[in-house]
């Protein structure tokens, strides 16, 4: 078995709503391995995206304790926390988040330079990645306005991946694809996976959960089952049936 690369001991999230406390992560235990595609599913509220956020420190959980790379992330300072999160994070979220004043180029490279000087090296890697995710030359020096939801969404993934981190943390990164594109975007994220790239992804979609060889199952704040597809191979039917009756266990 792989490193482990992220673990959780007795992690817990509550929200207050209105004088209501909301327990949406339940003294959780899980761990996280090295060169992993772990896909987390469940039903809408279960705590899937919450876990996400914990996971890769962008949201600091009410108790527990969560261990990256030998670091307690949760007791770190925000600045630190944010130095950690720029080294050894990626990020896809529904949400995209590109500078609407940059070239979709630009946007990928402010990211890349700020962890390397090695702007011939970084330039190189992100035409290379945007080649693969269908978005050609002619996209590069437009700005994220001049493009379509999709396109938006396939360079959010280029700027994930560009700095080659440690974890890929990936909310629904598909969702606002057509079938095509979303191909194109599991087709790298498969690619850079299976050259030791982790990931965590969260998803509802079963085309993009396949792409996974460890699906986690939440429910109500807790991990309610787990099921292990082994590496994605295109055209695999028993491990789409596989997943299908995982699934259908869950009461999905």
């Amino acid at each position: 078995m792989n490193n482990v690369i992220i673990s959780t001991k007795k992690l817990s999230k509550t929200f207050s709503n209105g004088g209501t406390q909301q327990h949406v992560l339940k003294n959780l235990d899980m761990e996280i391995y090295e060169g992993d595609f772990t896909v987390i599913m469940g039903s809408s509220g279960a705590g899937k995206s919450t876990l996400l956020y914990a996971l890769s420190g962008m949201d600091k959980p009410t108790l527990g304790s969560i261990r990256f790379l030998d670091k307690n992330i949760e007791a770190l300072s925000n600045d630190k926390l944010a130095v950690f999160r720029r080294k050894n994070c990626g990020f896809i979220f529904q949400q995209m988040f590109l500078l609407d004043n940059m070239s979709i180029l630009d946007n990928i490279l402010t990211s890349g330079l700020l962890i390397s000087n090695n702007r011939k090296a970084i330039t190189a890697r992100a035409k290379e990645l945007l080649t693969k995710v269908g978005l050609g030359e002619a996209i590069w020096s437009k700005f994220p306005s001049q493009l379509s939801g999709g396109e938006v969404q396939r360079a959010a993934i280029v700027r994930a991946l560009i700095n080659q981190p440690n974890v890929v943390f990936a909310d629904e990164p598909t969702g606002a694809l057509n079938s095509a594109a979303g191909k194109a975007a599991l087709d790298v994220l498969s690619e850079v996976n299976n050259k030791g790239q982790s990931i965590i992804m969260v998803t509802h979609d079963l085309r993009s959960a396949r792409r996974g060889n460890r699906i986690l199952y939440i429910q109500d704040g807790v991990i309610h089952g787990e099921c292990n597809l082994g590496r994605y191979i295109h055209g695999d039917r028993e491990r789409h049936e596989k997943l299908r009756l995982f699934l259908e266990e869950m009461g999905w």
